[in-house]
């Protein structure tokens, strides 16, 4: 299994049966791929839609149908689609369950920085401010390090996508839950140590005394 799979995986075990919940670009997009047996979600995207899903089969893909990465999509029956205005009243207004999003760094605090500098090929804010503000749970899905360098780092040197504390922060490697006493390691994907996750990490963890391997709803 390869690590976007992984992290897709255990993300969608996160998500209740009629949660309203946005996927942001990339990696968190897979996560409605695995949804458990009996959890019927709704998904949306904030360039206007509720009732996205994946694709049914190849040959179905419309221009006029695409996520907010402009990815085509498809829409189960009773699908609304919309405006960005009430998109994003939808995500201002406090009306997301859940918001996944990918991450470049999450901080000691639990902060996320998710996009760089405007003007450079690399990424863009987009809505992830308004969904880290405005969801009622915000879960961050990317791997643990890149290029040699740890993602989970004691202060993000990238601008802030939010001051909020984000709810959860699912790697390769782990779970780990930020919490007023700091980062709390509790779970360890398959094959990986509490060492290999502390070693990978630079912020600072808390151990418990039992962390157990991560399900992946297999």
């Amino acid at each position: 299994m390869d690590e976007k799979t992984l992290i897709a995986r255990r993300v969608a075990l996160e998500l209740r049966d009629g949660n309203l919940v946005n996927l942001g670009i990339g990696l968190p997009t897979l996560v409605a791929r695995y949804l458990p047996d009996g959890i019927n979600v709704f998904f949306q995207s904030e360039n206007g839609i509720v009732g996205m899903q994946a694709l049914p089969e190849e040959g179905l893909a419309d221009d006029d149908l695409t996520d907010a990465g402009g990815s085509p999509i498809g829409a189960v029956p009773g699908a609304a689609s919309f405006d960005s205005a009430l998109s994003f009243g939808l995500i201002r207004g406090g009306h997301l369950d859940v918001t996944v999003l990918g991450g470049l760094q999450v901080d000691q605090e639990g902060r996320l920085a998710n996009w760089m500098v405007p003007g450079k090929m690399v990424p863009g804010m987009g809505g992830a401010m308004d969904l880290v503000s405005g969801a009622k749970r915000v879960i961050v899905a990317m791997v643990h390090a890149a290029k040699g360098e740890s993602k989970i780092v004691k202060r993000c040197s990238l601008p802030l996508t939010s001051v909020r504390r984000v709810a959860l922060v699912v790697t390769d490697l782990a779970v780990i839950e930020p919490t007023d006493q700091g980062l709390v390691l509790r779970e360890t994907a398959p094959g990986v140590s509490i060492d290999d996750v502390i070693k990978a990490t630079e912020a600072e963890l808390i151990i418990p005394a039992n962390v157990p391997v991560m399900p992946l709803g297999l």
